[in-house]
């Protein structure tokens, strides 16, 4: 049990800290913590002396993944003279920012993989916007709401702020509706060290205090209700990780940056287009005026190590299979939750996240269940054919295409192996004329967790097994799925334009397009139709295991949410599933591999790594990318890129 639980240890309440607790007020001044002055954002070791910003002899630097991540280290190497190639394997850059076309009737709309927000102490991302000037691709959203179902409380309303902690919090108690509710008795010993938490985190003590105790158990022993059902459980969740599989230092961590520490306020922008041509496409052009190479549809083949370092990258492109046997384990869970297939036929899932196998119990042919369109996971049906969430693609049972959009089979394996609870697996009809050896001075690997234990499993020669045992044991949250509906009429809504919402089975916001980019903005004024998002952020795959069931139960919660569209007519809609973010669970912050590898070329970037300072979500991407970069800088003697954060510490840290 946690000490922050355990009321007999009284010493925990120091003096000390409840003179800090009640001075509060009278050192606010001295420290800055004012409403009338907002505090600036924290340098992130600053520069001490002036060093050369651009090398004067070739350096190569390999990038595997162009989410945000590949893309920020990417663009911030290309600026400064080094020969970048980016390897993407998707057809579309951006990884959880990508978008791509999709076709209803006659028109052509673009999709991705949820609403994102741009809240202002994403002060990286931000300064990437400011330098390639696209500023005016985002637009404001003024505020955004939590409303509850039922009306079991009031709507919360953010707003922007300049205030820091505890003035927020101030604010927050006199602009809350519910403010009467929190459930906090501040004569309970337990509710002030709940206080003394959230307002004093502090890079590693928070850690080492509460990362072995996930925020299910936390809030289970003695925790003010109101508080967790109005913050703590929609913020939980907004860090696409459920409460039973989250580490409370790092939900600390995810409220320190976006509210206790944040002195910005809690609204944000959205973008006037897709991610896509928003962000992405800028950056990428911004990477290939600067010389980068920006390759898709790529996979890494083998990665090779020579003498404790990476040597070489081996990859193709298009449609040719890998020809190098990897190892996957066994996926209990979509196991058990296979529909049943006629003719007795059985199949057994191996992998995880989004990259799955699907094996038939008769014999040892195996398929990856990546769709060949654009890498989504199908999923079995209740038809017995594999459909693609993403695009609607169909494949039989054996991988052929049945529908397109895409235009290949699934990819075909056969069995080589098996030990305890994995397979090793080898392509059928492989082909290796046109795979491309590349060799660079340094390289970065900024996938997604599975991609990047993918990665590690091609790999040959000495490979560093302390590196590799921190990839192995770094774990994805549940799935998130979002369902965008077409409407032909529109419907009354008081909230803004996103809207989180709590206590629904599955859905935890609301976004309204039609209100926020301009191609659906252009199109409703056009039709009067509307165009809805609704997002899961972390659901469970035993309570929603096929596709019909989400679809299912997201059609008839956007019902209850927006009664008046029961009598609209549905025109379409689009199913995005995937499970490749980012898990934070209790006791993996030790053992969470840093952006340095400690491999002297070898640097990770991606929400995964484990950060120096207050971060989350896109920001946490792109700030790991520009450390990533900046560590290559510092071994080639350059100036390191400044970075930003919020201030790093709470200013009732212990």
């Amino acid at each position: 049990m946690t000490e922050l639980f355990n009321p007999s240890e009284n010493s925990n309440v120091s003096r000390r800290f409840i003179l800090k607790l009640f001075g509060i007020s009278a050192v606010t001044g001295v420290l800055g913590y004012s409403r009338f002055h907002k505090p600036e954002p924290t340098i992130f070791q600053p520069n001490i002396i002036n060093l050369p910003q651009f090398l004067t002899q070739p350096k190569h630097v390999v990038i595997v993944g162009a989410g945000l991540a590949g893309l920020a280290s990417a663009y911030e190497l290309s600026q400064r003279g080094f020969k970048v190639s980016l390897l993407e394997k998707s057809p579309q850059l951006g990884g959880k920012i990508a978008s791509w076309d999709i076709k209803i009737g006659d028109q052509t709309f673009k999709m991705e993989h949820g609403f994102h927000g741009f809240f202002p102490q994403y002060y990286n991302l931000k300064s990437l916007v400011k330098e390639i000037e696209i500023d005016n691709n985002f637009k404001s959203l003024e505020s955004y709401a939590v409303v509850f179902k039922n009306n079991q409380y009031q709507p919360e309303v953010f707003r922007p702020s300049h205030s820091a902690f505890p003035w927020n919090v101030v604010d927050l108690g006199f602009s809350s509706a519910n403010r009467l509710n929190w459930g906090i008795n501040l004569t309970h010993l337990n509710h002030w060290k709940v206080f003394r938490e959230i307002g004093g985190f502090k890079i590693p003590n928070s850690y080492q205090r509460l990362d072995d105790i996930s925020v299910a158990d936390w809030v289970s022993q003695d925790f003010p209700q109101g508080l967790y059902d109005l913050y703590f459980l929609p913020f939980a969740k907004s860090s696409l990780n459920a409460p039973d599989k989250l580490s409370v230092g790092e939900l600390m961590q995810f409220f320190h940056f976006y509210f206790f520490g944040n002195p910005e306020g809690l609204a944000f922008n959205g973008t006037r287009q897709d991610m896509g041509s928003s962000l992405v496409q800028p950056l990428v052009k911004a990477i290939q005026q600067k010389g980068g190479e920006v390759l898709t549809d790529i996979t890494v083949s083998n990665i090779n190590w020579n003498q404790g370092k990476i040597d070489s990258i081996s990859y193709f492109q298009g449609n040719q299979i890998n020809s190098v046997p990897f190892w996957v384990k066994y996926n209990s869970i979509l196991s058990s939750i296979t529909p049943p297939l006629p003719e007795n036929k059985h199949l057994e899932y191996f992998g995880d996240g989004d990259d799955i196998y699907a094996i038939s119990s008769q014999n040892n042919q195996a398929i990856s269940l990546q769709c060949t369109h654009q890498g989504c996971t199908v999923q079995m049906a209740e038809d017995g054919y594999f459909h693609c969430p993403c695009h609607g693609a169909i494949f039989d049972q054996n991988g052929k295409v049945i529908s397109g959009p895409a235009q290949r089979d699934l990819t075909p394996y056969k069995v080589r192996d098996r030990q305890d609870n994995q397979v090793q697996l080898l392509s059928v009809n492989s082909n290796t004329n046109q795979t491309q050896n590349i060799q660079a001075d340094y390289y970065v690997l900024a996938t997604d967790i599975p991609g990047t234990q993918r990665l590690f499993t091609g790999m040959t020669g000495e490979i560093n097994q302390q590196v590799q045992q921190q990839i192995e044991q770094l774990q994805v949250a549940d799935p998130f799925a979002v369902c965008r509906f077409w409407f032909d009429r529109d419907f009354p809504w008081e909230h803004s334009h996103f809207t989180s919402l709590s206590g629904y089975d599955l859905t935890d916001s609301i976004t309204l397009y039609h209100r926020i980019q301009e191609e659906y903005i252009q199109w409703y004024e056009a039709t009067g139709g509307t165009v809805v998002e609704l997002h899961a952020y972390c659901y469970k795959e035993a309570q929603f295991p096929t596709q019909e069931i989400l679809l299912k139960t997201f059609e008839q919660e956007l019902y209850e949410i927006v009664p008046e569209l029961k009598l609209a007519t549905l025109l379409h809609r689009e199913l995005v599933n995937q499970k490749n973010f980012a898990g934070y669970p209790p006791g993996s912050y030790a053992n969470r591999p840093a952006t340095n590898s400690g491999v002297t070329n070898l640097m990770f970037a991606g929400d995964w790594v484990k950060m120096p300072f207050p971060c989350g979500l896109m920001e946490r991407a792109v700030s790991s990318g520009l450390l990533a970069a900046n560590e290559i800088l510092y071994q080639e003697g350059l100036q390191k890129r400044s970075l930003f954060s919020v201030n790093p510490e709470g200013f009732l840290k212990i």
